[in-house]
């Protein structure tokens, strides 16, 4: 018996996501899952997080908006997480690098 209720997939939070973001929002997903074996996601009601492993120390909290996507990328726990937008017609490569960096030095 759960608790709270079943929990949430991507294929729910997914049908929440505007059309206009799908797309990138998507990719980056696709991308932070591709790091690693150890890469966890968490579906959460407005956002998705991605940490490593049982200890979840997050490296990247996605937030989809009508426009855009509210992207917090954390490098070091002791350290302000990044807070940047990102629209759909932006290239990816250098946020890739980020989240990469990130997910490389997270504890």
């Amino acid at each position: 018996m759960e608790l709270f209720g079943p929990k949430r997939t991507y294929d729910d939070f997914k049908n929440q996501v505007p059309k206009e973001v799908l797309e990138i929002f998507e990719e980056l997903r696709n991308y932070c899952l591709s790091l690693g074996s150890n890469v966890v996601e968490d579906v959460r009601a407005h956002r998705i997080v991605f940490g490593k492993s049982i200890s979840f120390r997050w490296f990247l909290d996605l937030e989809p908006d009508t426009q855009s996507i509210t992207a917090k990328i954390q490098r070091d726990r002791k350290e302000q997480a990044k807070t940047m937008v990102i629209n759909p017609c932006q290239n990816l490569d250098g946020i890739k690098g980020q989240i990469l960096d990130a997910y490389n030095n997270i504890r």
